[in-house]
């Protein structure tokens, strides 16, 4: 019990020791817990940080978001200025464009009424005259369509410019004189613009741009007209590249001659409906539409050809211009100002962090100083109030630090010297209770040493005798078997005193460098049947290498037999016996371990005093944990029991490896 405590005291000192060793690491995981602690403790909204950067950082978004909303407004309603004044724009060049498409129409009909033979040609009907003559014309002037026509209206040659395979077409013999253009040439009709007339005409080709001119003689006489015209559909083509815009041409009724996009049956009618509608007293008109998925603004206008209104000319562009437009420009600014504002809020940032940074560095370090961490320092090196306030705390903490390193010294030292005088307390206790039991050994042997001779011989006579007078004859029954006790009787007293001989006369070990681990096993089949009736099952826990020492291998046997017969006794109803034999760097150990009924606490310290047993008187002498004891510090070693009532036992045998001190013993 005594030595337990005393190994109780120095794993309490070592834990300590431990504890000094680990105070670093200590301290800084009870730092970071109370850092936690104390930060939960201030609300978010009064921590130092949160207060200096949330207000500048709410109102830079405020006034970016404003900034952007008036900017966007500011650039859209200007988008959508532009985008009608495109309309208007675009309304009034195609007007131009027809004004001048009628100029070059005008210009090629003098070109070719003026030509040399032209006249003579017409008069005579001769197509084929006129078609040298028209031909290198109309290649050079990029003309689409010339029609010559006589005076009683009838086409004598018509070339025509199919645009979808290139190819020119020639005929003869066409109607012109129920156009009124023609008619009103033919008759030599003349109004307030000229003697020429304009006009869209529907061929077989498609409509046409036509302009009508006379054919005058060498007399001034007309003899004839000549039209000169153009595909309407590559007008309204060239013009929209022009433009920009999509055209749409509407007669004086209302109906759709022609247009640059494809529109529904349905949204056709609308637009027809809505042309017709128009007034020669309405200049421009701005209509909303929508098909195919788009939507539209189509300004409305008079279409005038030679300075009157022949019908209604429409100008479409898709609405979505002006969506995107003012996506964009909200992209744009939306862009621009999260990047002045991404840049006030770091500006903003850095300049609180210059404040802040500091403080919030010095609380840090005050807790960590708090929570025991003294190798801290603020690391602040500033000219102004902050500055000299971080020098003096540092100053202090490393004061503090200092007299705190030489408290823990001192109380190093303390310890270490406290561990030292602890095993060398064990040690003396381990000797003083060796001493104790080698006296008692010792006291035992002298007094055994002293009376076995004198107690061996009368046991001898009485055994002798008995056994004769049991041998005589005449002796009745009950005096055989009373010879038979005492002559048994006596065989157990001689064993009794042979062991005591034994125990009295332990004769020197002969040293021999031998395997425990075959030791053991040795020791386990001398007791396999007693182990095998008892019931009890045995597992083995040796090491892979040799275990090798300088032993009486006789003689350990006998302590190994010794501790495996208490085993098995110790499990009357079967149990588990484990035999280890393991070494290491300073010892091998060889332990016998049960699970049978224990020994209680009160007898652990008298199991190695000779004679003492807890077993029937029939079952043993008391003096095998003793010889065993005796056996093993003749060895330099020792023996150590654990056990629990009810749990079982385990028997630990500590032998050095290193006998040689035993060699020289015996020599």
């Amino acid at each position: 019990m005594r030595m337990r405590a005393i190994r109780n005291l120095s794993g309490s000192m070592e834990e300590e020791r431990e504890g000094i060793h680990l105070s670093d690491s200590q301290r800084e995981s009870s730092f970071l817990d109370k850092k936690v602690r104390l930060n939960l403790r201030i609300p978010v909204f009064n921590r130092l940080r949160v207060q200096l950067i949330v207000p500048y950082v709410l109102l830079t978004l405020i006034l970016a978001m404003v900034g952007v909303f008036v900017i966007t407004r500011l650039v859209t309603s200007s988008v959508q200025e532009r985008f009608l004044n495109q309309l208007f724009e675009a309304s009034r060049s195609v007007g131009d464009s027809f004004v001048r498409y009628e100029e070059e129409q005008l210009a090629n009909i003098r070109l070719m009424a003026y030509t040399e033979g032209m006249a003579d040609a017409v008069r005579r009907n001769d197509s084929d005259s006129l078609q040298e003559i028209i031909w290198p014309l109309m290649l050079n002037n990029d003309i689409d369509a010339v029609a010559v026509v006589d005076l009683s209206g009838e086409g004598v040659i018509t070339l025509t410019h199919n645009t979808a395979d290139g190819q020119y077409i020639v005929s003869s013999g066409e109607g012109y004189g129920y156009l009124p253009l023609v008619d009103m040439v033919l008759h030599g009709e003349i109004d307030e613009v000229g003697d020429k007339y304009i006009d869209v005409v529907a061929t077989s080709e498609g409509d046409y741009l036509f302009t009508a001119g006379p054919i005058p003689d060498e007399n001034g006489q007309v003899i004839g007209a000549l039209l000169v015209g153009s595909q309407l559909e590559v007008v309204l083509s060239e013009m929209k590249s022009q433009v920009f815009s999509d055209i749409l041409l509407f007669d004086e009724d209302g109906g759709l001659l022609a247009a640059t996009m494809m529109i529904p049956y349905d949204q056709r009618l609308r637009l027809e409906a809505q042309a017709a509608s128009r007034s020669d007293e309405e200049l421009t008109d701005i209509w909303e539409l929508r098909f195919s998925g788009r939507q539209y603004e189509i300004a409305f206008s008079p279409w005038l050809l030679r300075s009157a209104r022949v019908g209604t000319l429409g100008i479409a562009l898709p609405s979505n211009f002006i969506v995107t437009t003012m996506a964009t420009s909200r992209n744009s600014f939306s862009i621009i100002f999260a990047l002045g504002t991404v840049v006030m809020i770091y500006l903003g940032m850095r300049l609180s962090q210059s404040i802040a940074k500091p403080i919030l560095r010095m609380r840090l370090v005050s807790q960590a100083v708090a929570a025991g961490d003294l190798e801290q320092e603020t690391g602040v090196d500033r000219v102004d109030e902050i500055g000299e306030l971080a020098s003096a705390f540092d100053v202090m903490t490393r004061r503090l630090k200092e007299r705190t390193d030489e408290a823990e010294r001192l109380y190093a030292q303390m310890v270490e010297r406290n561990l030292e005088l602890a095993e060398i307390n064990d040690r003396l206790q381990r000797t003083r209770a060796q001493l104790v039991q080698s006296e008692k050994l010792a006291a035992v042997g002298q007094l055994t040493a002293g009376i076995v001779h004198d107690v061996k011989n009368p046991l001898a006579v009485i055994k002798g005798l008995a056994e004769e007078l049991e041998e005589e004859e005449g002796v009745n029954q009950f005096s055989r078997d009373g010879l038979k006790m005492i002559r048994s009787s006596a065989s157990k007293a001689n064993t009794i005193v042979t062991d005591l001989l034994k125990f009295a006369r332990q004769s020197a070990p002969d040293m021999q460098v031998r395997d425990l681990r075959e030791t053991m096993q040795t020791s386990l089949r001398l007791t396999e049947y007693m182990i095998r009736k008892a019931g009890v099952s045995v597992m083995t826990e040796f090491d892979e290498q040799p275990v090798t020492a300088c032993i009486d291998p006789q003689q350990i046997e006998q302590v190994l037999v010794n501790l495996i017969s208490n085993a098995v006794q110790a499990m009357p109803d079967g149990g588990d016996l484990t035999a280890r034999v393991h070494a290491n760097q300073d010892e091998i150990v060889m332990s016998i371990a049960d699970t049978g009924v224990g020994i209680p606490e009160k007898n652990l310290a008298r199991i190695f005093d000779p004679f003492f047993t807890t077993k029937p008187e029939e079952e043993g002498t008391g003096l095998g944990l003793s010889v065993s004891y005796g056996i093993l510090a003749q060895h330099g070693g020792r023996i150590e029991v654990e056990s629990t009532v009810g749990e079982g036992s385990i028997f630990t045998v500590h032998l050095k490896p290193d006998s040689g001190e035993f060699e020289n013993k015996n020599a």
